[in-house]
């Protein structure tokens, strides 16, 4: 069964609020069309965030309505982000959970850049 990305966007997500300014947020790396922040939860010694500026629900979403020029922006700042904090040198991984049982928790797209330690397997098995 497919994600519904027609579901509404929530303007009250914590990454809207960030993107408005209503939050704080460590910037390593902004575009017109995307920033990348610090996780403030990390879950390896490098875990950024790379957010698109629209309201994008998930990767779903976000691949069957962004712009080309939306989609080469995030992809370009999750790679710029990388470099700027080295984790390009040592191997990193990037992941976007889509939906509940991909572990979305945040209805807003973001993408997780993980890195500076070993990242072990994909999945238990």
């Amino acid at each position: 069964m497919p994600i519904d990305h027609t579901l509404p966007y929530d303007d009250g997500n914590v990454f809207a609020k960030i993107l408005r300014g209503e939050l704080p947020a460590k910037i390593v790396f902004e575009n017109e069309h995307a920033i990348v922040i610090h996780d403030v939860n990390p879950l390896a010694p490098v875990h950024l965030l790379a957010v698109p500026r629209g309201p994008y629900v998930s990767w779903d979403d976000f691949s069957a309505r962004a712009s080309d020029a939306e989609a080469a922006a995030l992809t370009r700042a999750v790679g710029e982000a990388a470099r700027i904090v080295e984790a390009s040198t040592q191997g990193y991984r990037v992941l976007s959970n889509v939906g509940k049982r991909g572990g979305q928790e945040i209805a807003h797209l973001h993408i997780h850049i993980l890195g500076g330690q070993p990242l072990g397997p994909m999945l238990a098995r």
